[in-house]
């Protein structure tokens, strides 16, 4: 995408380098039918954190709270990350995924379309 500075030769700094994160980076989680959660989540999280981490402690702390949540058959889940379709090995890492900084997993709920099929 282009962007267009409101001042010629305009060089700013990037804020949201990798570098910027205590050895962490910034992955983006969107569940998909879900508009509850408007946009995408971004976590900072170190990229040889295990896939089974990510299961366990931090979709739950966030996702949680749609009643959808308690129903998901992780079995029947299908995920992408970057736009690549994957199936998570949960004792590999993010980094062993193919997840890097800013990347975009996205996972889908067969079934399950948010609140009474209205997909919020």
């Amino acid at each position: 995408m282009a962007v267009v500075a409101l001042k010629d030769n305009y060089i700013g700094e990037v804020a949201d380098r990798v570098e910027n994160f205590h050895g962490n980076q910034v992955v983006y989680f969107n569940w998909e039918k879900h508009l509850m959660f408007c946009a995408a989540t971004a976590f900072p999280l170190p990229p040889d954190m295990p896939f089974g981490a990510v299961l366990e402690q931090i979709l739950p702390t966030y996702y949680g709270m749609h009643p959808d949540f308690a129903k998901i058959d992780w079995s029947k889940v299908t995920w992408t990350v970057d736009g690549k379709a994957f199936t998570p090995d949960p004792a590999k890492s993010l980094k062993d995924h193919g997840v890097r900084h800013k990347s975009l997993i996205r996972f889908t709920t067969p079934g399950l379309d948010g609140i009474d099929g209205t997909c919020s």
